[in-house]
């Protein structure tokens, strides 16, 4: 299983801004090894986010999604304490779950 995403949210304005690094390879299948070899696709394909068990966002990637990406959104209505989740889910049929509680 991947490395834990690290998840940051905090509340400003009325919500909450997210900021999460995700630790992943993200191969695009068009690079090649050192001896020739083709290396096979491997990236994230569809990354989702809850507040609070409810879906929020929801986005889907492909290839040209850089190594450990980078994704920040911002929720209406969170509030201090709500629970962050961001799920993802790859090529490969891996997956990810992490959650963290929105700062004051």
């Amino acid at each position: 299983m991947a490395d834990p995403m690290k998840i940051r949210a905090a509340v400003k304005d009325g919500g909450a801004d997210v900021r999460v690094l995700m630790a992943h390879e993200m191969e695009t299948g068009q690079r090649k090894d050192s001896s020739g070899k083709v290396i096979p696709a491997w990236h994230i394909t569809e990354v989702t986010a809850t507040l609070n068990g409810k879906p929020v966002l929801k986005v889907h990637w492909g290839p040209a999604i850089s190594k450990n990406p980078y994704l920040q959104f911002r929720v209406k209505g969170a509030k201090a304490g709500d629970k962050i989740g961001v799920s993802w889910v790859d090529n490969k049929g891996d997956k990810r779950t992490d959650e963290a509680t929105v700062a004051g």
